[in-house]
């Protein structure tokens, strides 16, 4: 398979020389373009008012690794990758493997979803990948995973254009107790600003946050509640996939507006 990979937690994180070193020993065709420094938490941002700037990086990867280090946030560098470093376009888009959780609500920060998201726009299936804790750092029990993840689609392409957000519990492989399907959660948090001071005096804020806790999603989603939520799987040590889609329409709310009239004055 031709792969691309790109990830929010530069070119030097841990996760996707794992990653993309595993799956290049599996004999799979790899693209490395990630930031050249951490851009975490950008969301789908995109470089408009700038140049996007990319050079090639030895030495990091698999010596049949073709890697590059952008200047630009996670979304800009499949963006570019697609459009103008690669030659033709990859099989699969894969991001990660992320530092930390991507579970419930965060995912709509996440520029390791982004990123994925970004190859979904542009027509290709995708893959995020996150390891769910700040300082565990075997990423081997998840990039094993996202091979088998790979073979798996290889055999058995999915039934249609999405992205599946991956999840996998920060522990070692025989810990693992399975791999299941999931619905999207709802992780809520305390946003605190941290009001400091610099040294010329001047105020400045400093961005901090907790999970306060992780709740049921509201219950007119469409959504089958039969099937538990990522954020709950990942309490029980399962490797959590939910698929997702770029298109944010509120199918019910939809439906129930559409019947109302409006008159214009």
């Amino acid at each position: 398979m031709k792969l691309l990979i790109s990830n929010d937690d530069g070119i030097s994180a841990l996760g996707i020389r794992t990653l993309a070193n595993c799956l290049a020993e599996a004999g799979h065709d790899i693209t490395v373009v990630c930031p050249d420094r951490e851009r975490s938490a950008t969301g789908h941002g995109l470089t408009l008012h700038q140049p996007i700037r990319a050079e090639m990086v030895e030495a990091l990867f698999h010596p049949a690794i073709k890697a590059w280090a952008c200047d630009g946030t996670p979304s800009d560098c499949v963006k570019l990758a697609l459009w103008a470093l690669l030659d033709s376009p990859p099989d699969l888009v894969l991001s990660g493997i992320n530092q930390g959780a991507n579970l419930g609500t965060e995912i709509l920060y996440s520029g390791t979803v982004s990123a994925a998201m970004e190859g979904v726009i542009e027509g290709i299936t995708s893959i995020a990948l996150s390891l769910t804790s700040h300082t565990h750092k075997d990423f081997h029990p998840a990039a094993n995973f996202a091979k088998l993840l790979v073979d798996q689609l290889v055999a058995e392409p999915l039934p249609g254009l999405m992205l599946l957000n991956v999840n996998i519990p920060p522990v070692p492989s025989a810990e693992i107790a399975g791999v299941t399907f999931t619905r999207q959660g709802v992780r809520r948090y305390v946003d605190v600003f941290n009001k400091r001071v610099d040294p010329r005096g001047k105020t400045y804020y400093w961005l901090t946050g907790e999970v306060v806790e992780d709740i049921e999603p509201p219950t007119d989603l469409n959504l089958p509640l039969n099937i538990p939520t990522d954020v709950q799987v990942i309490r029980e040590n399962y490797i959590s996939i939910t698929p997702l889609q770029y298109n944010l329409t509120y199918a019910n709310a939809l439906q129930q507006l559409s019947k109302r009239e409006f008159k214009l004055p």
